[in-house]
């Protein structure tokens, strides 16, 4: 089975890692952060704002691979704070609010940046 790796488009550009992995129909999406295209953190101590930033961006690794939220089949989320539950979760519902895959939940006590508030990784399956 071939792997594809991709680097989005309208994603922040690293060497360090690939935002996307595709094999056979399994994708792979590594943990996308509150980040826009340049990099620059977007919602500084929101987790409204980051979260929103993060699904946007969960949304672009899914299009590079012909893919939407309904293709999600396990979101794993990071968030550093326990009072950000109720805010992430308003979030969450603006962006998966059906077909929801399965997930999980874990509050850490930092990410690699210490301004994110919020990490999220996923695995999807496309046709």
């Amino acid at each position: 089975m071939p792997i594809e790796r991709i680097q989005p488009e309208g994603l922040s550009q690293t060497a360090a890692y690939t935002h996307v992995v595709r094999a056979g129909n399994t994708v792979y999406i590594a943990g996308q952060t509150a980040t826009d295209d340049a990099g620059n953190l977007v919602g500084s101590n929101d987790i409204e704002a980051q979260a929103a930033q993060v699904y946007g961006n969960v949304r672009k690794a899914l299009a590079s691979v012909g893919a939407d939220f309904s293709n999600l089949e396990k979101v794993i989320t990071y968030l550093t704070r326990e009072e950000d539950i109720e805010g992430y979760r308003r979030a969450r519902a603006a962006h998966l609010n059906r077909d929801l895959p399965a997930s999980t939940l874990v509050v850490v006590s930092r990410l690699a940046n210490p301004d994110f508030l919020i990490e999220i990784e996923a695995v999807a399956a496309i046709p």
